[in-house]
């Protein structure tokens, strides 16, 4: 059959390990395809720019909506990044009829919604297996292999650079700023880590884990979001002695009030499989009520990991072409008219157990006030550790972990803690999960 003619918006780290990839698995691509798959028109902010693939017989150019006008392009591979501009190439690309793959988490997090729909009344199909933890291929995994699941939950170390970040801090008592720094220096964290470190883009790809998962629309404004850059290597060591591990996970799960979609530093019994996963690596745990606990581990980015994915989508669509529209893979896994209204919980009816630390006056009393407050929210204590005061310090840090509770109490709790004259600087609060014994 004709090959299929491949449009790449961007030749950078992704874009490159793309046409690697094509490239060197030609063969073994077509057979799986059908038919080949060939990149023959791109487009680069600088053409001039070195490299990391050749561009030998590719259509070059600077402007990227020529590229997904071109009428000889069947499948347009958005790699750019960024809301606006990639949200008008998509669409226009989607107008044109063409088939879109995309790795950009953001734009699918916050305008999914708008774009699957446009793709269904065009009969096109929009791939994203790559915007959400690399190489790992746990969209299809959540849509396709576990679709005879009802989802219980999902929880994952979905951004690679805190975990790289909390790794460090817990084998080499490293603090957050110094293993921020080297991870800007290693190429992990942008010069602006703010998305990486506050959780932001753990909550893009949360978001459409949640709605393939769950059969609900993208919601990333519902998502609370949390990041790490409070956490320091007394905690992790704190954690750690009491059996515990501090992992940034997404979690998201159905309760019968509604869904949990959050982002947050979270203390893991340290014999839990994804308490183990170190560096930049991925890992996302998903349980469904047939199969139990499964987890999907590997890398979460890089060119030729990430490529992998972007690969598999174009595989998918190309095999694709020849069916009809309504009875392809729904874009979120559930037939878009049968999308639940299940409301997304607020954080504070959420119900988790907590790690809290405070520095207090070391002198009689303070303890038992502490306990009081705690008790008299309804809060139960499950260990507590009172640490020796440091030589010429008046103060002690007070470690506690509880049994499970609401957020809005624990939250009513810590105010009227913080309020009490012995207790200095706020309270430190990392919520716990056992997960996979849930």
């Amino acid at each position: 059959m004709k090959p299929v003619n491949v449009g790449l918006l961007g030749l950078g780290t992704v874009g490159g390990g793309t046409v690697n990839v094509l490239a060197r698995n030609a063969k073994e691509i077509t057979r799986r395809a059908g038919r080949g798959i060939n990149v023959t028109h791109a487009a680069a902010r600088n053409l001039a720019a070195p490299r990391n693939c050749s561009t030998e017989g590719i259509k070059l150019t600077t402007v990227a909506m020529d590229v997904v006008n071109d009428p000889d392009i069947d499948v347009v591979v958005e790699l750019i990044g960024g809301y606006d501009h990639s949200l008008e190439l998509v669409m226009q690309a989607i107008h044109n009829g063409k088939h879109v793959v995309t790795a950009n988490k953001a734009l699918i997090a916050l305008h999914g919604n708008e774009i699957f729909k446009a793709a269904q009344e065009q009969g096109v199909m929009v791939a994203f297996e790559a915007a959400v933890a690399g190489g790992i291929p746990i969209i299809k995994a959540i849509r396709e292999g576990l679709a005879g699941n009802s989802i219980e939950w999902l929880a994952g170390i979905i951004n690679g650079t805190g975990n790289f970040i909390l790794t460090e801090m817990r084998d080499k008592g490293r603090d957050f700023a110094d293993v921020l720094a080297e991870a800007q220096k290693l190429g992990y964290a942008e010069a602006d880590p703010t998305f990486d470190v506050e959780g932001i883009d753990a909550a893009h790809k949360l978001t459409i884990l949640a709605s393939i998962a769950f059969g609900i629309p993208l919601q990333f404004d519902s998502t609370y979001t949390e990041g790490i850059s409070h956490i320091t290597r007394a905690d992790v060591n704190y954690a750690d002695e009491l059996g515990y591990r501090i992992k940034h996970l997404g979690i998201s799960r159905r309760t019968e009030a509604g869904i949990e979609l959050r982002v947050h530093p979270t203390l893991i019994p340290h014999r839990r499989l994804i308490a183990n996963v170190d560096g930049v690596m991925n890992a996302i745990l998903v349980k469904g009520d047939a199969v139990g606990p499964t987890l999907y581990y590997g890398a979460g980015a890089g060119a030729e990991p990430t490529a992998s994915a972007v690969v598999a989508d174009l595989v998918d669509v190309v095999r694709a072409l020849t069916a009809d529209p309504g009875n392809r893979v729904p874009h979120l896994a559930f037939q878009p008219d049968a999308l639940s209204d299940t409301p997304i919980l607020p954080m504070e009816e959420i119900e988790t157990a907590y790690y809290l630390r405070l520095q207090a006056s070391d002198k009689p009393g303070v303890l038992a006030d502490i306990t009081r407050i705690l008790g008299e929210s309804g809060i139960s204590i499950e260990a507590l550790v009172q640490k020796e005061a440091a030589a010429g310090e008046n103060s002690v840090p007070i470690i506690l972990l509880t049994h499970r509770i609401r957020e809005k109490q624990m939250n009513a709790a810590i105010a009227r803690i913080e309020a009490l004259d012995s207790v200095y600087d706020e309270v430190i609060r990392i919520r716990l999960e056992v997960l996979d014994a849930d």
